[in-house]
């Protein structure tokens, strides 16, 4: 499990910092301030949660299966989160209207808080070293 942790990780990272460059160089001209906002808080996001993956992945006080849990939530929500954000603000462009991914985009954070909570959860349940 660590080795597709770390890879999805890197993954997550990896695309994060391209949107992040295609943001802040590609879109600045033709996004709205405040849609520019909205997809670099996706980008951000996406970013934190591949370092979290990364930290995850090392962490020998949870369990193989602990990590697949985790791992499986944060990646929802990273794609319903982030991914919803970015289609959202960049509509405008595509010309799709892709408004009814509105309510996905909390449901993505939600993925994300649980992912944390079971973190915390898993951790608080093993037993001490």
């Amino acid at each position: 499990m660590t080795k597709k942790l770390v890879t999805l990780a890197a993954f997550f990272g990896l695309v994060a910092i391209i949107l992040g460059a295609f943001g802040a160089h590609g879109l600045k001209e033709v996004l709205a301030p405040e849609q520019l906002l909205s997809f670099e808080t996706g980008v951000k996001y996406q970013m934190y949660h591949a370092l979290f993956l990364l930290l995850i992945s090392q962490l020998n006080i949870l369990t193989e299966k602990n990590k697949r849990t985790i791992g499986i939530l944060t990646t929802i929500g990273v794609f319903l989160f982030s991914g919803s954000i970015y289609l959202l603000a960049t509509q405008e462009l595509s010309g799709i209207n892709f408004k009814f991914l509105g309510p996905i985009t909390p449901i993505g954070g939600v993925f994300l808080i649980i992912s944390w909570f079971f973190t915390a959860f898993y951790s608080m349940k093993q037993k001490n070293n």
